[in-house]
């Protein structure tokens, strides 16, 4: 994650031309920037996945279809019918767990496990559903992405669940998601603070999560995932500021309602405002 994160200061392009009103003659020579050869696999991977994301304006083709099985707090590969259609609402948290043994890893170190990723359903001022995840498929940003393809895209790595709102957000609760994500987009995920995570100076503990990890809004430059869910959920209203702890919450914590750690495991609870993890996927039991 250090190269990676080294890779994403190095910035792409050319001089302008110095005479913007007149056409050049001949085409302006453009050396190609070029990294070490150390980091160069690790920056072509890395412009790859950017340029694989459903970003909000690259009319990436939806999947056919989209539909929730049973909830169960269960993070296995079973499927329980029936099935139901499912649109994105704003506010629905979404969760993923893929095959990547490195963030299992780093998961297992930091006391927690699958799901691993974590994003919400907002809705974009034309009225389409968008997601906004910090570092999507291992990327370096919090981005702003079409909802149903950015879903499933993580479908095609692994298993994707949804926490539906139970009951939908008001007016004011969706501008202000809409105004957090919109604000949020482009900004850095926080590879420093998520590394912490691994260390004895992190946030979550059996009685430093009482005072550490509050909320910080949109103060912040870099979010990780979960801490961004939480952070925008805040800000809409969703959760209570006084007692969500962004920074010590993880994916899991998420998923569960339930929580390793005591402080969380008392004053994180989603339900009954949001229902229980439900399997989501692309195609139907006839479909597949």
């Amino acid at each position: 994650m250090v190269l990676l994160a080294f890779v994403s200061l190095c910035a792409l392009g050319a001089e302008p031309y110095p005479y913007p009103n007149a056409a050049p003659l001949t085409p302006p020579v453009v050396a190609e920037k070029r990294y070490p050869f150390f980091l160069q696999p690790a920056a072509d991977r890395m412009k790859a996945k950017v340029a694989g994301l459903a970003l909000v304006g690259r009319n990436t083709p939806g999947p056919c279809g989209s539909f929730l099985w049973q909830p169960a707090y269960e993070d296995d590969h079973v499927l329980r019918a029936p099935v139901r259609a499912y649109a994105p609402q704003p506010g629905d948290i979404v969760l993923s767990a893929d095959g990547s043994i490195f963030w299992l890893a780093m998961h297992n170190l930091a006391g927690t496990s699958h799901p691993t990723h974590s994003m919400i359903v907002f809705q974009m001022p034309d009225g389409k559903m968008a997601i906004l995840e910090g570092g999507p498929h291992d990327t370096l940003k919090c981005r702003v992405l079409d909802a149903l393809p950015h879903m499933a895209s993580y479908e095609k790595d692994g298993r994707v669940w949804v926490r539906r709102r139970a009951c939908p957000l008001t007016a004011e609760q969706s501008a202000r998601l809409t105004e957090f994500a919109l604000a949020a987009d482009g900004r850095d995920f926080a590879v420093r603070r998520l590394a912490r995570q691994l260390t004895p100076f992190r946030t979550r503990g059996p009685v430093r999560t009482a005072f550490l990890g509050t909320p910080n809004g949109l103060a912040r430059d870099a979010y990780y995932c979960s801490e961004l869910v939480c952070e925008a959920c805040v800000y809409a209203g969703l959760l209570d500021p006084r007692t969500t702890r962004p920074s010590a919450t993880y994916p899991r914590d998420l998923f569960m309602d339930r929580s390793p750690n005591p402080y969380l495991n008392k004053h994180l609870k989603l339900a009954p405002a949001w229902d229980p993890p439900a399997r989501w996927t692309s195609w139907s039991a006839g479909g597949k």
